[in-house]
């Protein structure tokens, strides 16, 4: 699809056990410039993705089988992963704070935390913080501000 916007380099992994979100997030992503994206259903594939494919941008549900969102995060803090992560839920916003709070404590970059399904507005906002976080870490500077939305 052809939108007229710039085509964003930023590589974009998004993980959603339901498929059709995954598409509607891909469709997003498409009309805001963003074609740089990998999608995975579940958090062990993602995992698999991450030291390989080494996205800049996570983009991820909390609520999940086998694996939940804050496990997967924890897994991800693991790796070392220095990238900026987007949480998305479709619980009640108390879950959504916890969520960033503890994967903040685990030393993830928490761009913000939205609940689903996301609006195109807040994603263009927060992809823009993306792709300042991206651009401060290849700089070897932190971002000012970084999970603080």
């Amino acid at each position: 699809m052809t939108t007229g916007l710039p085509d964003h380099a930023l590589k974009i992994l998004l993980l959603d056990d339901d498929a059709f979100m995954l598409e509607l997030l891909q469709d997003l992503l498409g009309e805001l410039g963003y074609g740089n994206v990998r999608a995975e259903t579940t958090a062990r594939a993602a995992l698999q993705s991450l030291p390989q494919w080494r996205p800049e941008l996570l983009i991820c549900d909390l609520s999940m089988p086998e694996m939940d969102g804050i496990e997967f995060l924890r897994a991800v803090a693991g790796q070392d992963y220095a990238g900026g992560v987007i949480l998305l839920s479709g619980m009640d916003s108390g879950v959504l704070r916890a969520a960033r709070t503890l994967a903040t404590a685990q030393g993830l970059a928490i761009l913000g935390a939205c609940a689903k399904p996301v609006q195109a507005a807040e994603l263009a906002g927060l992809l823009a913080l993306a792709a300042l976080h991206s651009a401060a870490d290849s700089g070897a500077e932190a971002l000012p501000g970084a999970g603080t939305r």
